[in-house]
């Protein structure tokens, strides 16, 4: 019934198995990839005509996670999966980057690309396996691709690299860096760093290139046994070279003129009245107004090209090595634990910085485990920021992807839990784009968060780098324009400090570019990078000395873990009791630390108090304050140390004998005690006449 075509290799010290034929054999291409003991289904779908109406290349990638993989039942009131979490879209987009640029051009037939992870061992993690199974269902599939790909992660661990380590290697791994390419070159690069030199992470890369070389030849191994016949590219439906020659006669001073423009808005008018001239003047029988917009498209691709290769100079008149104008401020909302507003030219990025508790961390319900996660940043692109109208909602993948960027960019120069017990959220608004709004998000989190008192080691900055290249030549842009991205080869975004990079994202729109040209624009990234601290210094060098007033302060200590129980009581009882009465928050975990946070210290010193007091053991000797709780008619117990209460025998209350404990103390009074034992069943003698009431002083120290 089945006939099953099956590759394997080693690969990394795990079996890597490409098998097709028994599982979704209604799709284009189906592959079944398993590493160690992680498997994951991919399948591809392509329609056998163009999406009509469509003028781009209808892709969609979608990589979900099920619960039965790793024996779980999803949590929620529905028991199934919901909506796609951060990991499911950011997986979507790490395979989605490497094979968009490897389909033909004037392929717009509607194409699908799924991939379920059926089975995680929770050790190899599923993005790799499944960015290969989806590269081998589309060899195979027939469906127009220029590939195949190959992926791997690279670590770095006492100076040496580790091809694809498993989640027990990474956790202390100075480096995890995802790579994808052709045989030819590089593609795609995802990572997060602990402030590495830039010739290391490009070794990295190159060790990440060479080592899935051999996938590559597994899946071509797979395709020559499974592969379908390649469908055949449909015809342009019009002269394209005609149509150029034609706006070039009709329009060509206009597109220049154009360019002549720096600011964009103005630019933009030029073009867009170029754009109607050139429908207005060639009539609908010889080119119809889409395809007159294409080729004029195809005209700007072609001039700021030529421009930028001929002349050095870029649409808005910078050489390629300059930055844009830089202003940082911060501390400009005056409620908020931390802010900054930092303008590059005319991308802009407001920055927010909240501190909170322990319990506003994140809890992440993932297959490998829940876990909880004290960094947040959002990323938010409003449609205002380019000067358009569009619809607000939830965030889109552009965004959580940029806003994860900025993450890994800020994440290793963040302090440890115990030295900084703060949950942190950092908020993006990008009021103003024209180019690497993602980048102006890390700039901006540095100085919000070094405003806000967190107490980063360095500030951190981002540069987006783009890429020209022609037969005849290339050139490396620094700190691109949107356009420059639209139209150039390659978005290229370094984050780091002085010391390192600390994140490094890489796209191609080419078939693939070489190590020189990487060295080259590390080199280039380097340098902008630097510039940009030094103005990011203008404002705010270091971390500010304490957190803000408008942000809570946060005390930690330990307790006997023995003591746990009595301080949250039963159901939760008595720090619940704390919180209510004092206003603080308090935080404690297995391992006996307390973590209480106020804005008011003396909220917060009445909770330490508190806690402590139930925590402590009375010491025989010590003088307390406490409070009379019971009457009786041999003494008067008195609650002096948390929740423990001792007695004061009536011989006790005052130097000489008195008739009636009632007659002297009444329930409520404030007294002062001193510990004068402790039995073997932990009660407690206490005694008043050996202390002053008035000051505290102790009576018997003072006669002996």
């Amino acid at each position: 019934m089945f006939k099953v075509f099956r590759k394997e290799m080693e690969w990394g010290g795990r079996m890597l198995t490409l098998e097709t034929g028994r599982v979704a054999r209604q799709a284009d291409g189906a592959v079944l990839a398993t590493y160690g003991g992680t498997t994951v289904l991919c399948t591809v779908v392509s329609e056998q005509k163009p999406k009509e109406g469509t003028d781009f290349f209808p892709l969609t990638v979608n990589y979900q996670e099920k619960a039965f993989a790793a024996g779980k039942i999803p949590g929620g009131y529905f028991k199934r999966e919901g909506r796609p979490s951060e990991k499911e879209t950011l997986v979507s987009r790490l395979i989605d980057r490497p094979i968009r640029p490897l389909f033909p051009e004037g392929y717009l037939n509607d194409t699908q690309v799924i991939a379920t992870v059926l089975s995680h061992d929770l050790e190899n993690d599923a993005d790799i396996v499944a960015m290969i199974g989806c590269s081998a269902a589309l060899t195979i599939s027939g469906i127009p691709f220029l590939g195949p790909i190959g992926a791997a992660r690279v670590g770095y661990k006492n100076g040496q690299f580790m091809l694809n380590p498993v989640r027990s290697e990474q956790t202390d791994s100075q480096l995890d860096l995802v790579v994808a390419g052709t045989k030819e070159g590089v593609l795609m690069v995802e990572s997060e760093a602990q402030q590495l030199p830039e010739a290391t992470m490009l070794e990295a890369v190159v060790f990440g290139h060479n080592g899935f070389q051999p996938v590559i030849d597994l899946i071509i191994a797979l395709a020559e046994m499974a592969a379908k016949e390649p469908r055949e590219l449909p015809p342009p439906s019009y002269d394209k070279k005609a149509l150029q020659a034609r706006l070039k006669d009709v329009i060509g001073p206009d597109i220049t003129e154009g360019y002549n423009e720096t600011a964009k808005q103005a630019r933009y008018a030029k073009l867009n009245a170029a754009q109607e001239k050139a429908i207005a003047a060639i009539p609908e029988t010889e080119f119809t107004p889409k395809q007159i917009a294409e080729g004029i498209e195809q005209m700007k691709y072609d001039h700021v090209r030529n421009m930028i290769l001929d002349s050095g100079r870029r649409i808005d008149g910078r050489d390629t090595k300059t930055v844009r104008p830089i202003v940082c401020e911060v501390g400009i909302l005056p409620r908020a634990h931390g802010s900054a507003l930092f303008t590059r030219g005319e991308t802009q990025a407001l920055v927010v910085s909240t501190l909170g508790t322990a319990q506003d961390e994140q809890i992440v319900d993932a297959l490998e485990g829940e876990y909880r996660e004290p960094f947040m940043l959002h990323y938010n692109f409003p449609p205002y920021s380019v000067g358009e109208t569009g619809r607000m909602g939830s965030p889109g993948r552009r965004e959580i992807g940029h806003g994860k960027l900025a993450w890994r960019a800020i994440h290793p120069l963040l302090p440890p839990k115990d030295k900084f017990p703060y949950t942190i959220r950092v908020v993006s608004e990008i009021t103003e784009s024209n180019g690497s709004s993602s980048m102006a998000t890390v700039c901006g989190s540095s100085l919000s968060l070094m405003d806000a008192g967190v107490p980063m080691p360095a500030p951190v900055a981002g540069i987006a780098m783009g890429l020209i290249k022609e037969e005849r030549g290339f050139a490396v842009l620094t700190d691109i324009l949107g356009d420059e991205d639209h139209l150039g080869d390659m978005d290229f975004k370094v984050a780091g400090t002085e010391t390192g990079v600390t994140s490094l994202q890489m796209d191609i729109k080419i078939t693939s570019i070489t190590p020189e040209i990487m060295k080259i624009a590390l080199e280039q990234a380097k340098a902008g990078r630097m510039h940009i601290l030094g103005e990011m210094a203008k404002a705010i060098g270091t971390a500010r000395e304490s957190v803000s007033q408008n942000a809570p302060r946060i005390t930690t200590f330990t307790v006997p873990k023995d003591k746990i129980r009595e301080v949250i009581g039963s159901g939760g009882k008595v720090i619940r009791e704390i919180c209510e009465t004092t206003g603080a928050k308090v935080d404690i975990e297995d391992d006996g630390t307390v973590s209480v946070a106020a804005i008011d210290q003396k909220a917060a010193d009445a909770a330490i108090k508190w806690i402590k007091g139930i925590v402590t053991e009375p010491e025989v000797g010590v003088i307390y304050t406490g409070k009379v709780v019971k009457i009786v008619d041999f003494g008067a117990f008195v609650n002096f140390l948390g929740a423990r209460d001792g007695l004061v025998h009536i011989s006790e209350i005052k130097p000489h004998r008195i008739d009636k404990v009632a007659d002297v103390l009444k329930v409520g009074d404030e007294v002062k005690v001193k510990v004068l034992g402790i039995d073997d069943r932990g009660k407690v003698k206490l005694s008043m006449k050996a202390v002053d009431q008035a000051t505290g002083e102790d009576l018997q120290n003072k006669q002996a």
